[in-house]
């Protein structure tokens, strides 16, 4: 460990450092749900457009694992059932009501 990786600043919107993930990794949140849950990053006003990949990235670089076997996408399903013509509609469909 360095003093850059205690400065470096992964999530801006939570101003998280590098080493508050490697602390959390090392507490044993291994898969990246459960550490974005713990160190609650990606949760500021960008959603985590570039604080998971960088995130990812240390995870791998602790564990081992491949970033492909940590990026695996979570399903979230809607709640209630959507049908699909809710989607096919589109802008016009709108306007004429």
């Amino acid at each position: 460990m360095n003093d850059e990786d205690e400065k470096t600043i992964v999530c801006r919107c939570e101003d998280i450092p590098t080493q508050e993930i490697i602390d959390a990794i090392h507490e044993g949140y291994t898969d990246m749900e459960s550490l974005k849950r713990y160190v609650k990053f990606g949760l500021g006003p960008c959603q985590g457009k570039t604080c998971i990949l960088l995130a990812a990235q240390i995870l791998s670089r602790e564990t081992g694992q491949s970033l492909g076997q940590i990026m695996a996408p979570t399903t979230r399903p809607p709640v209630d059932p959507v049908p699909l013509g809710f989607f096919a509609k589109g802008k016009e469909a709108d306007d004429e009501k």
